[in-house]
Formats: structure tokens, sequence, C-alpha cells
């Protein structure tokens, strides 16, 4: 038996989406990438949808359009993928790394705290598919002054308050890696924004700066995403809600199945992953590979104590929980086409790795 940790969906209304991409002959920024970008913006009530080749991407495109400068301070969470620490500083920032409270997800009192006359803006994570507190941070930004940008990369069509994430601050930026809820077959990302100017700008940033052909209005780099990605992401937008509403159910036949016998993730949000903890992590990681269970930690170096986020000053012992957490995830495999006996098995066996290490 082999139980991957995600599957990416691809099947026939997917081929035939990449085929017509293919035969239109225009293979960057055209009418699929333009389709896309409506029904995106569309879907989650926005004014536009800004496609580029990566999360990371629109994040710091999405900071550089809001006016980020060298010397100004982003709040942001340790416990997530570097790249969204990367983001900032490639934008011109300094992080400012905030604790994470018992969602996973960015501490409000912490980034209170955190605040600084340098401080301009906050960068929540909607980590494993959970949203952050999106109405006491932004209650935050209002109170302090400071912009919003959400990092909705794992948290596709996910809802905090009745509302969508992405929809909360200034700007948003999307994943679209091939094993995200709503993925692409390759790097893939877009800025989500209500804001004119932060969509213009992040259009002149995706491609060298121009507002017309070889002529740069700014300097920038190249960032954009290609009309096959565009046109069977299209096609998958109109499943998202049901691959939801899918994870959603094997993720509580998992809860049910392991009774409770770890401390797991809250039950909210559209599980991106399904995350359990365990002090015995490593050797539990190892008892379900033998056993052919894929699983994967995210993460197991928090950022601020990676070595390019050094230099901000945030050492061992500054985070406490974060660092803890770091010791303790574990994912375990999650993704819509996944049978419900293989979540039943893979329960199973963290099960009996608990009863045979009395864990």
């Amino acid at each position: 038996m082999s139980i991957p940790l995600s599957r990416p969906p691809v099947d026939d209304e997917i081929r035939q989406a990449v085929l017509r991409a293919l035969d239109s002959g225009q293979y960057v920024l055209g009418p699929e990438c333009q389709a896309f970008e409506a029904e995106l913006a569309r879907y989650h009530g926005v004014r536009h949808a800004v496609l580029t080749s990566s999360a990371t991407a629109g994040l710091w495109m999405a900071m550089r359009a809001l006016g980020l400068k060298s010397g100004d301070e982003v709040l942001v969470p340790s416990h997530t993928a570097f790249p969204t620490v990367e983001a900032v500083c490639v934008a011109g920032g300094s992080p400012v790394f905030v604790d994470i409270d018992e969602t996973f997800t960015m501490d409000v009192a912490d980034a209170a705290a955190k605040v600084t006359p340098r401080t301009v803006g906050v960068l929540p994570v909607h980590l494993y598919g959970h949203p952050a507190n999106l109405t006491a941070l932004r209650g935050l930004c209002s109170a302090r002054s400071l912009w919003l940008v959400e990092d909705c990369a794992q948290a596709h069509g996910a809802s905090s308050a009745g509302q969508l994430v992405g929809t909360f601050g200034q700007a948003a930026a999307f994943s679209f890696y091939p094993t995200k809820n709503l993925g692409a077959l390759g790097d893939a990302g877009a800025i989500l924004t209500s804001d004119p100017h932060v969509a213009e700008r992040a259009r002149l940033l995706r491609s060298y700066g121009w507002r017309q052909k070889y002529i740069s209005d700014e300097h920038s780099t190249v960032s954009r995403l290609d009309e096959l990605q565009a046109a069977l992401l299209s096609a998958k937008l109109a499943h998202l809600d049901a691959w939801n509403a899918t994870r959603r159910q094997l993720a509580e036949r998992y809860r049910r199945r392991l009774g409770g016998a770890l401390d797991l993730l809250p039950s909210e949000g559209v599980f991106h992953l399904f995350v359990i903890r365990s002090r015995h992590r490593d050797a539990l990681r190892a008892w379900l590979s033998e056993r052919g269970i894929g699983s994967d930690i995210h993460y197991p170096l928090p950022a601020h104590l990676q070595a390019p986020y050094a230099r901000f000053g945030a050492g061992q012992g500054s985070l406490p929980i974060t660092e803890q957490l770091a010791k303790e995830v574990l994912s375990l495999p999650l993704y819509p086409e996944l049978p419900e006996a293989d979540v039943d098995y893979v329960a199973e066996q963290v099960r009996a790795f608990g009863t045979a290490h009395g864990a």
C-alpha cells in the first residue's frame, strides 16, 4: 500500500482546457489569463485579480505597490513557509516576527505589542487553510494606521466571519502550486485587491515595469502567468467549493477515527493540510513511512531561526509557541480523491503507534 501526502487532480476537463490554450497560439497573459482574472475576482467579490508566477511574487508586488520602502517593518508570523518572510525582504522591508496562538496563526496580542513607529503593515498567514483572526487584525491595523496584506497561499475558499479570506485587507496573495486546494500544474499565483492603484502597480511590476511594450516606467522584473495554467485553473475554480467540502468531510473522519488521541488543528477552514501534533513526531513519521503512508513537516525550522533572517534579531526562545510547535507538527495525507478507507488506515496506524509507544 502507498498513500501519498497529496495528489493533484487531472481529468478530461482539465486536459481539454490545456489543449484549448495550446491550440490558441497565444501563451502569456492572453485571453485565458484575462478570463481567469475576471472569474477569480468575481468569486471573491473584489474588483481586481492580477495573475503572477507565484504567491511569493504576489506578496512582494503587493507590498511594493503599497509603498513599502527600505527600513519599514512588517509584522509576520515565523511559523510559515519561509517565502512569506522572503517576500518582505525582497520588497525592501524588515520582517518583525510574531508568535502564534492555538489556531497556529498570528497571535494578535503579540502583534500589537510589536508595533513600533517603523511598522507599516501586517502580513498574516492563513496557515494549513485555517483563517487568522482577521476581525481582530483588521481592527489592529485600523487603530494603528497599518495596511493589511493576507497570505492566502493555503486557504483558497476559506472564510472568516462569513467573508472569504483575501478580501479583508488592502491586498492578498494566493498560490496555485500543484498541491494547493486550487492548484495548477506548475508555479502560479495571484494578487487580489479592490484598490485600483495596487492593481495597476502590480501589473506594471509583473512585467518589467512596462506600461507600453518595451517602455519601462520603473525598475522591476518579470513574474507573469502562462495561458495553459490559467485555462486549467479556470476549469478547476468551478469545483473548488465542492473539493473543499470533501476536504472538511475527510478531516472530520480523521478526527473521529483518531478519537482525540492527538492535539489537532482547529476544525474550521478548508484543510489544505490535515495537521496533528505529537511529542514523538519524528518516530511517528518513520512508523508511517514504513507502512506506506506519506507525511511531511510544515514547518521544521521557524523562519526566525533560519540563517537569512538572523540579522532581524529574533533569536532562539523569542517565540516559544512557534518553536515548540515546529518540533511536533506532522501533516497526514489529505486531498479530495483520498479514499475513506485510506483515511481509516492512516488513523489506525497513528493510533497503533500511540499504543506501541505509550504516546
